[in-house]
């Protein structure tokens, strides 16, 4: 069970965004990470691996981008908007390219489709945190 929410209501401080929004963000940053993880591996394990290169580094560039945003808007001490806001703005990026990708082999490969519903709700969570903080 996700304890994004959890560990925002137990923070000490205030601060200064909506604490649903922020978890969602989180909890979908997560996700997304892993599940490119797992999509960068299932491409690997294809029968022509050189049609899945690009896939593979969206995969993976998708996943690093989402796990280390994830771990920057966790943290809400001495937040700076001016550091926030374009690692939102790269994690949608990399979201939407990675979903585009994905989706273009989602028709036979059950596990890029997988990946791109992922990548779509990642992007759409971070547009979200974006548009409340900006």
């Amino acid at each position: 069970m996700p304890k994004a929410m959890e560990m925002l209501e137990s923070y000490p401080r205030t601060f200064n965004v909506d604490a649903q929004l922020l978890a969602n963000a989180i909890e979908a940053l997560i996700e997304c990470g892993n599940v490119c993880t797992q999509c960068a591996d299932a491409c690997l394990s294809e029968e022509d691996v050189r049609m899945m290169v690009k896939c593979i580094r969206l995969d993976l560039d998708c996943a690093d981008v989402c796990l280390a945003t994830s771990r920057v808007i966790s943290r809400q001490t001495e937040y700076d908007a001016n550091v926030t806001r374009p690692v939102l703005e790269a994690c949608i990026q990399v979201c939407k390219s990675c979903g585009d990708e994905c989706e273009h082999h989602g028709h036979h490969m059950e596990h890029c489709r997988i990946c791109a519903e992922s990548c779509r709700r990642c992007e759409q969570a971070c547009r979200e945190l974006l548009d409340a903080i900006s």
